[in-house]
């Protein structure tokens, strides 16, 4: 079996995107993926990123707000950016590893009620595992 390959998502606060984005490639591709996710400026995980993946079947309770800086010695195959205000900011990450973008919308900036900020949440839910199942489906 082959080895699995790293990968970090990284965003500004580590509190919605980047944890959806590690929730669902574990979830999905976890045999072939260890994914880890980190924030420039951590703060807590949304509790709506924990709501919206649990509809889909995605367990991230478990899940804490990490600074990118508990990585700095870890060797990646690949970090990805997904905001951009990570990939502006985002540190040199030694190693094989190469860097991919994909911003996603930050549902946590919407202002409005629960019920509008989770819908938010669900959407942008949606898009990063539609990205996830395109960018890592084939790919090794």
């Amino acid at each position: 079996m082959a080895k699995k390959k790293k990968v970090l998502f990284l965003c500004t606060h580590n509190s919605a995107r980047s944890q959806m984005a590690e929730g669902w490639l574990n979830h999905l591709y976890g045999d072939r993926y260890d994914a880890f996710s980190a924030g420039m400026e951590p703060r807590e995980v949304h509790i709506y990123a924990i709501e919206a993946m649990k509809e889909a079947g995605v367990d991230i309770t478990s899940h804490r707000s990490k600074g990118v800086e508990e990585f700095a010695d870890t060797l990646f195959d690949l970090v990805v950016t997904v905001c951009d205000n990570a990939k502006e900011a985002c540190p040199y990450f030694p190693g094989p590893g190469r860097r991919l973008h994909q911003s996603f919308s930050d549902p946590a900036a919407l202002p409005g009620p629960g019920h509008v900020q989770l819908t938010a949440f669900r959407r942008v839910r949606d898009e990063i595992r539609e990205w996830v199942e395109r960018e890592f489906r084939d790919n090794d």
